[in-house]
């Protein structure tokens, strides 16, 4: 199992730049670089594929809509030529609040999109002429639109690799269907070993059965908060996983339209994920943070004693996970890093 650690958006990207070539050497194998509405995440990955040697480095995520399609596959042949190969593009949809609100974006055909962006992205590394025509995106444009004077084109540079790993964070029936299918990794939010087979094992199988053995297996990245063993990091990770967890399935999205509450329902917290919304769109933060239940933080993260994570690691594995993505480090980097390894590797 690999180790990857997910960088906040919220973090001094220079803070990482300085610690991570030291968590390289502690034995942390890839970074992922959210973005949300923040600074951009292409800028920091080509900062740090720089400063490291062995470290892989992924986006997660960059959304389907702020860049055309053929230039997330030319940032993707860039940052992957710059690392020597140690680049994966993390493609997801992002939520229309962010996609209009930020963007100015109409948040349109969003699965469509990532499908789409999937397929032009692999045309582009292949150096094919790019023509695609598809549910929700067209290059060249079609007739009638523009000036008809666009045509074909390959990109100029030879792509390090024809093959760049396409990661999609993908929470829905088709969009997980469809990960399965076409993508080489899949990064689930909030994952709950326990019940990933009740909530994505149909939707996997499907996609599964459909998949061209070119592709391999594909790599489920999945994990949370960590702190071990030491009581004020335990306390600290276990109330930003709470605050963390209410921002999402309260506030990340609007009353009507929330992935995230969405998701928490269908392991079985109905009632739960009803309260917290109400709390949080009340402006009653603290309140849903309260609301949270235990079982959902404890079982969507790594906090505890050695024993403990020892035992959440056990059951991310057997749940499919093979590289597990953690979200900050829980006191000590110089402590966890090499910890962790050992209980992954142990």
């Amino acid at each position: 199992m690999k180790l990857s650690l997910m960088l906040s958006y919220a973090d001094d990207p220079l803070d990482w730049l300085r610690a991570l070539p030291e968590l390289e050497s502690a034995g942390l194998d890839m970074v992922w670089l959210s973005e949300a509405y923040s600074f951009d995440a292409v800028s920091v990955a080509g900062a740090i594929v720089q400063a490291t040697s062995r470290l892989e480095v992924g986006t997660g995520i960059l959304n389907v809509y702020s860049r055309t399609a053929t230039l997330l596959a030319m940032t993707a042949a860039t940052l992957d030529h710059l690392s020597g190969g140690r680049f994966t593009l993390g493609l997801g949809s992002s939520g229309p609040q962010v996609i209009e609100g930020f963007h100015g974006v109409p948040y349109d055909q969003p699965v469509e999109r990532v499908r789409d962006t999937i397929e032009i992205c692999r045309a582009v590394w292949a150096r094919r002429p790019v023509e695609y025509h598809g549910k929700a995106l067209s290059v060249p444009l079609p007739a009638g639109l523009g000036t008809g004077q666009g045509k074909p084109l390959k990109i100029v540079n030879h792509p390090l690799r024809a093959h760049i790993p396409v990661l999609w964070a993908s929470m829905g029936p088709r969009a997980v269907r469809l990960t399965a299918e076409l993508a080489d990794a899949w990064m689930p939010v909030f994952y709950l070993p326990e019940k990933a087979a009740e909530v994505y094992g149909p939707a996997l199988a499907d996609g599964a059965a459909r998949r061209s053995p070119d592709l391999g297996p594909l790599d489920v990245v999945a994990g949370g908060a960590v702190a071990i063993d030491d009581a004020a990091a335990i306390a600290g990770a276990t109330e930003a996983a709470r605050a963390q967890l209410a921002l999402y399935i309260g506030g990340m999205g609007s009353r009507t339209t929330n992935f995230y509450n969405d998701l928490v329902r269908r392991y079985g917290f109905e009632a739960e994920a009803e309260q917290i919304q109400e709390l949080f769109l009340a402006g009653r933060k603290r309140e849903a943070a309260a609301a949270v239940p235990a079982e959902l933080v404890r079982s969507t993260n790594l906090i505890g004693s050695s024993a403990e994570v020892r035992e959440r690691l056990a059951a991310y594995r057997a749940a499919g996970v093979t590289t597990l993505s953690v979200a900050g480090l829980g006191g000590d980097p110089q402590r966890v890093v090499p910890l962790l390894r050992r209980l992954i590797d142990g």
